[in-house]
Order: C-alpha cells, then sequence, then structure tokens
C-alpha cells in the first residue's frame, strides 16, 4: 500500500496569540482504548510555559477535562524546570513508563540545561493515573548517586536529557529497556566542553533497564556514540532507536552543520551488534544504494508497525541545509530491515510549505505512533513560523498542535 495523508484537523487548538501547542497522545496499556494525551504550550524556543494530561477509554474518540501540570517548580538554588512528554507500554510487563528531564537551574537561559539536566523515570501499574515508582535514572555502583549518575557526568558541569517527542524507549526482544539520551561532555577544564563552535554540543549514549523484583529498573550505561566535530558542529543529538530483524539496534541521530554551513548536512546512523552496548562508528545515513541525503538539524522517529515494516519519520531538503533550516517537507519512509537503510522510492511528503508561507516553516517536533484500531500512523506536529516575518524579528509562535491520518 502506497504511502497517503488521509486527513489533518485540530487536535488542540492554540488558546492564544503567540502561544504554540505541542502535543501527543500515548497509549498507556496494552488496550488499544487506552491513551493519555499531554500538551504544553510553548512561546519561545526550547521553554515549555505549562503543560496539561488528559485521558481517553475510548481510542481518542473524546477526552477527560485537560489537568494542568507544572513545568516549574520551586527550588532554593534557581529555577525548577521539568520537560515531561509522554511515555510507552513494556510489552513484557504491560507497565506504562514515562521518562522526563528536569534540574535546577541557575537564571531563566535554555541554555542552562547544558550543566544541570538530569533524567528520571516513573512506573505506572494504572495507566499514567499514578505513579509506583518516580526516581532519577542512576546507574548502578556504588559511585553513583544523583550528582554523578552514571560515567562521565556531574550535573552542575555537564548534564545528560532526553531530546524530542521521538527519542522514544524500546524494549529489546528479550525485556531490556533502552533508554536513549543525549550528554553533554566534559572538556580539559572539567566543565562543559564544545568542540565543534555550533548552538550546543552532545554525544549520544544508551542506558539499559533491567527489571528487579522490586519493580524497579537497574542501569547500565552503554558505550557512547560520539561525531567527529570538524563534520557535525553540534555532535550528535536526539537518538532514536529500531531493533533489525536480526537483533542488531539501530541508531539515527540529528547532526549539523550549524555556523558552518559549508559542511554536508546528515542524518546519522551507527549500529549495535552486542544489545546496544558498543557501537559502530557513526556515519551520514544513506539511502540503501549507498547515497547520503541532505537533512537539517531537526529531530527524526523510528517506528515500528504491527505489521513489521520499519518507518522512519523527518525532514529531507533538496538544498544543503543551514543549521536547522529548511525543516520541510516532513517525509515517511520505510527503513529495510536487514540493512537499517532508508528504502528511497517509499519516501513520502507528508506536509510541505506552501508557496505563500514563510522559508521559515517548521514541520517538526512531532510524535509519531500507530493507532491499533485501524493499522494507521497518527502525527502530531504544530506548523509552526507558517506566517511570513522578516529575518532577525520575532516570530510568531501561534499554531495549534494537529492531528494528521496516514494510510501505510
Amino acid at each position: 500500500m502506497p504511502i497517503k495523508t488521509l486527513s489533518r484537523e485540530v487536535f488542540v487548538p492554540s488558546p492564544g496569540p503567540g502561544i504554540a501547542v505541542m502535543a501527543a497522545s500515548y497509549h498507556t496499556t496494552t488496550d488499544s482504548q487506552k491513551l493519555i494525551s499531554i500538551h504544553q504550550l510553548m512561546s519561545r524556543s526550547d521553554t515549555f510555559d505549562t503543560s496539561f494530561v488528559r485521558f481517553s477509554q475510548d481510542n481518542g474518540r473524546t477526552w477527560s477535562e485537560a489537568v494542568e501540570h507544572s513545568t516549574r517548580f520551586e527550588h532554593p538554588d534557581g529555577f525548577g524546570k521539568r520537560f515531561r512528554p509522554g511515555g510507552f507500554v513494556d510489552p513484557g510487563t504491560g507497565r506504562y513508563l514515562s521518562f522526563w528531564t528536569e534540574g535546577v537551574m541557575p537564571t531563566d537561559s535554555p541554555l542552562d540545561g547544558m550543566k544541570h539536566y538530569k533524567v528520571h523515570y516513573g512506573v505506572s501499574l494504572d495507566g499514567g493515573h499514578t505513579e509506583a515508582i518516580s526516581e532519577q535514572v542512576i546507574c548502578e555502583g556504588e559511585e553513583y548517586d544523583a550528582i554523578h549518575p552514571l560515567p562521565g557526568v556531574t550535573i552542575g558541569k555537564n548534564s545528560l536529557m532526553q531530546g524530542d517527542f521521538g527519542q522514544r524507549p524500546l524494549t529489546r526482544r528479550d525485556g531490556v529497556i533502552l533508554l536513549p539520551v543525549q550528554v553533554t561532555p566534559i572538556g580539559p577544564d572539567g566543565e562543559y566542553y564544545n568542540p565543534g563552535g555550533g548552538h550546543t554540543y552532545h554525544v549520544c549514549q544508551l542506558l539499559l533497564g533491567r527489571w528487579q523484583e522490586d519493580g524497579r529498573l537497574a542501569w547500565t550505561p552503554s558505550e557512547r556514540v560520539e561525531a567527529d566535530p570538524a563534520r557535525s558542529t553540534r555532535g550528535l543529538i536526539e537518538p532514536t532507536l529500531a531493533e533489525l530483524a536480526d537483533g542488531t539496534i539501530l541508531m539515527v541521530m540529528r547532526g549539523s552543520n550549524d555556523r558552518k554551513p559549508e559542511l554536508p548536512g546528515h542524518r546519522w546512523f551507527a549500529l549495535s551488534h552486542d544489545g546496544g552496548m558498543s557501537w559502530t562508528e557513526p556515519t551520514p545515513w544513506t539511502y540503501e544504494d549507498g547515497t547520503a541525503f541532505h537533512s537539517p538539524s531537526s529531530c527524526s522517529e523510528l517506528l515500528r508497525h504491527s505489521d513489521g515494516r520499519l518507518f522512519w519519520m523527518g525532514n529531507i531538503c533538496e538544498e544543503n541545509p543551514k543549521g536547522n533550516a529548511p525543516r520541510y517537507p516532513i517525509i515517511l519512509g520505510e527503513v529495510d530491515n536487514q540493512t537499517g537503510l532508508l528504502k528511497r522510492d517509499t519516501v513520502t511528503a507528508i506536509d510541505d510549505r506552501a508557496p505563500d508561507e514563510s522559508p521559515y516553516l517548521t514541520l517538526s517536533n512531532f510524535y509519531l505512533r500507530e493507532d491499533l484500531e485501524s493499522g494507521e500512523l497518527l502525527l502530531h506536529m504544530a506548523r509552526l513560523f507558517a506566517q511570513d516575518f522578516r529575518e532577525n524579528t520575532s516570530p510568531d509562535w501561534t499554531a495549534d498542535a494537529l492531528l494528521y491520518r496516514i494510510a501505510v
């Protein structure tokens, strides 16, 4: 069946001028009817003003009243911030797992997160209504604690975090949870280090979680996946995962040519043949014939369909990008389940910039899942900055959260 966009509708409307809504819905149990919807209000880059939660018992046909959850919390040392997207159902246990990034910042700058963010997880036994467990992700070993949660990370010097919505965890076929994270590196002076000279710099890593008798997860860190800063100025960001037919783990990552637009802008990938512990050297991701394609610095997502096919959603552009732009069109394509490479003849534009729309249009920051009733794919996304504006002026953030239905 060819990939085809069936419909586009407003999922959560913007509450007013200058406010964008970023929303997504997630299954909370093995029952296909039960969902949670989480949406955030946004009026500047990389910062959510507040968050709301709703529940559905009928596969999204109706929703409960939205309940506000603050994205900020009081702390004597500064600004407490929390970014909490949705979670996923662990197929082996039926538990609903959620992961979130939070930290206490000395100022209100989004860049403070490069030194202060850490990751937490929650385990729910009632479909996301309450959490039986809620704690920081800290690796096993006496040397690790809340300040030093894994090797090479000291909160206040550097940080670890999740990226965008598509950075979804994966349950390996043997039941181990694979949590993709991004880490800011430490330099020779013991502080956060940006060797590429871009806006920020990260390396990618997995944290492997194994269930314990008390219902908690014991965490083990993988080898880091690091870029050559001379080829990707922001390192590697926002890893998305899939398990291929032979058990190989595929990791696809966001790179960047930020501030060095003469560099080719690619999507990057690495493979693990030992369940996610060690990785091949990251290289530009390609089509099956080995041809690399242009892709801006933006999030992406790998999604395994219930029929066994593997899909990738992200941005592909005809010309070499400049950092984050252009973030259109947004495409969906099938990934070869043996090689982990993108099938060129399946790549289909789901949405694109219209002739009268701004060249700064952003079709990104999305979440993709399967509707388990119909087999259709559901894309949650806001069309940011569609209205044209002059360079170096403040953009209009007004945007509804949209829901696309895609036949595959």
